[in-house]
């Protein structure tokens, strides 16, 4: 045998698996996927509070806070405190989730810390 042909073993034989085809997405929007990006999140936790203190925020006013907290945001909040006329709620403007939920009367003598920013919205 020519000293310049070796034999390679049967095991050294690898052959790639075949990559399967990417599946189609479906034909989503740019903005629909922002949109749903900016939505205000409640934690569970919030949720709880929110029945358990049966606090009523109507969803107009859920757009307007999810509006206001964008807009935190953008000036460089990451923690603020939403009050409202009845409610008080602690939102992560950074992940955009309202953490928890007060009535108003709880959160009369409390002092809130960590937050750095304050959204007061008039119903």
């Amino acid at each position: 045998m020519d000293h310049r042909i070796h034999q390679i073993p049967k095991q050294a034989l690898h052959f790639p698996k075949p990559i399967p085809p990417k599946q189609k997405t479906p034909n989503v929007s740019f903005n629909e996927i922002l949109t749903e990006q900016q939505k205000l999140k409640v934690s569970k936790h919030a949720s709880d509070r929110i029945k358990e203190r049966n606090i009523d925020i109507p969803d107009e006013l859920w757009q307007t806070i999810g509006e206001k907290v964008q807009e935190a945001r953008q000036k460089g909040i990451t923690d603020s405190l939403v009050v409202l006329n009845d409610a008080t709620l602690l939102v992560s403007a950074k992940n955009n989730t309202v953490v928890t939920a007060l009535n108003r009367q709880e959160a009369r003598n409390r002092i809130f810390t960590n937050i750095n920013g304050t959204i007061l919205i008039d119903e």
